[in-house]
């Protein structure tokens, strides 16, 4: 009896290490069930990334109006009225683009 768990302990031992493997392969932090939920973070951060680049684009043409070289004199004006607080409530700024 002693000799034929011997025998079987060895193939046992694999199984459960293989079954440790599948079970890590399919329920793990990287498995696949957890694939729905990569699909779904990878959504939210295209999301994420597209009001990135808006404030990108939008930083890159405040950059451009006020090139030392050629200063957008009206988006320099109204740049400072706003930090000097000239600028009344009753006032609305148009942005140009």
């Amino acid at each position: 009896m002693l000799f034929l768990l011997r025998k079987a302990a060895a193939p046992a031992l694999a199984l459960l290490v293989i079954a440790n493997f599948a079970g890590y392969a399919l329920f793990g932090s990287n498995g696949l069930l957890a694939l729905t939920d990569y699909h779904d973070r990878i959504a939210l951060k295209q999301k994420e990334l597209v009001i990135v680049q808006r404030e990108r684009a939008n930083l890159a043409n405040q950059v451009r109006l006020l090139n030392p070289t050629n200063v957008d004199p009206d988006y320099a004006d109204e740049l400072v009225r706003k930090k000097t607080g000239q600028v009344r409530k009753d006032e609305f700024i148009m942005p140009v683009e």
